[in-house]
């Protein structure tokens, strides 16, 4: 290993932060309202808890990529789950940058779902401040909505909801489901949920986890990069799904919606909500994972994922082409790069902040 390829991995590796893994919310939103003999209840506490985390975009009935607002009881609909990075021993109000994203696509004929990480530190343009800078700083800048527009300029695809969520609803849906089924690659050492350093050790090979330890194997990335951590919680992401549709989690679902109740926000409504139980009612739900290839980069000594443009390219006409879009009217996904960041810059005030 060259001199400088040493340098720029042991850099990479003192920036790396804290990461988190919370995208449990798909299969459980499906699956609450796939057991209508469960009770009347439990059907009404789901309807108060959702309602409670109802939280709408002003100004954004519909994206601006839409003819019109979509009905995901008949049209294909697309998500976007924000992760943040916020806990008792972290507290950044309003300035709480996003941890980890995924964009789901639904396609309501096929009952089928795409899903597809964005790695946290992918270098695009950021319509709410009018540069490039990592994709993790557009939810501190303006919220859920700045997170959506950076993503609908990135694919050139309408995204119609969102989710955010923090990690209290990841360890207590796991827990409540009495742990997953989760292949570890490899021996870790990571910190828990209260930043205790070295707390879970996990040696490699198939087996159950809790909690706090699959939270640990959703962050780490100490020994590969953010394309295969984003694997690993599509991974996870399966292991909670399966465990979720077993007959022994029926029993828990009072737990999980209360689990995600009080650690979550969205712009969907009970009854778009309700909708998505088509997609569970199936005898296995018809999901696939995408990911978008890159390579490390250092702009102005700063650490960045630079997403190759061909791997971006392919990824958005499949999205769209799961969305019944035709992939021949976008614009080139390749060209984003030229048109949106100009020469490249990425504007003073992302330098103090692009550093993390």
């Amino acid at each position: 290993m060259s001199m400088d390829r040493y340098y720029l991995k042991q850099q990479k590796k003192k920036k790396r932060r804290r990461r988190i893994f919370y995208f449990i919310v798909v299969p459980l939103l499906i699956l609450t309202f796939s057991v209508a003999g469960y009770g009347a209840l439990l059907y009404k506490k789901a309807e108060t808890v959702f309602n409670d985390s109802f939280n709408t975009i002003e100004g954004r009935e519909k994206s601006d990529l839409r003819d019109k607002q979509v009905d995901p009881n008949i049209d294909n609909v697309s998500i976007l789950f924000i992760g943040v990075d916020e806990s008792d021993t972290r507290n950044y109000g309003s300035a709480t940058r996003s941890d980890a994203l995924m964009l789901a696509t639904l396609n309501e004929k096929n009952k089928s779902v795409k899903l597809v990480s964005i790695p946290r530190d992918s270098y695009v343009y950021l319509p709410e401040v009018g540069y490039n800078t990592k994709i993790n700083h557009a939810h501190a800048y303006g919220g859920p909505k700045a997170s959506i527009e950076t993503v609908e300029t990135m694919f050139n695809i309408p995204v119609d909801y969102y989710v955010k969520m923090n990690f209290h609803a990841f360890i207590d849906v796991v827990d409540a489901l009495g742990g997953i089924n989760v292949e570890v690659p490899y021996e870790l050492f990571e910190q828990n949920s209260k930043d205790t350093k070295n707390a879970i050790h996990l040696q490699p090979g198939m087996q159950s986890l809790d909690g706090e330890e699959a939270l640990a194997l959703a962050r780490t990335r100490k020994m590969d990069n953010d394309i295969e951590r984003g694997k690993r919680q599509q991974e996870i992401l399966k292991g909670v799904m399966n465990k979720a549709i077993s007959a022994n989690a029926l029993t828990k679902y009072d737990d999980i919606i209360q689990a995600i109740g009080d650690n979550m926000e969205t712009n969907m409504t009970f009854d778009e909500m309700k909708a998505l139980s088509s997609y569970g009612l199936q005898k296995k739900l018809n999901l696939s994972t995408l990911s978008i290839e890159g390579e490390d980069s250092y702009i102005e000594g700063v650490y960045y994922w630079q997403l190759d443009d061909t791997s971006l390219a392919n990824t958005a006409n499949d999205l769209r082409e799961h969305l019944g879009i035709d992939p021949s009217t976008a614009e080139s996904s390749e060209g984003y790069d030229e048109e949106q960041s100009g020469d490249g810059s990425y504007g003073e005030a992302a330098e103090s902040e692009a550093a993390s």
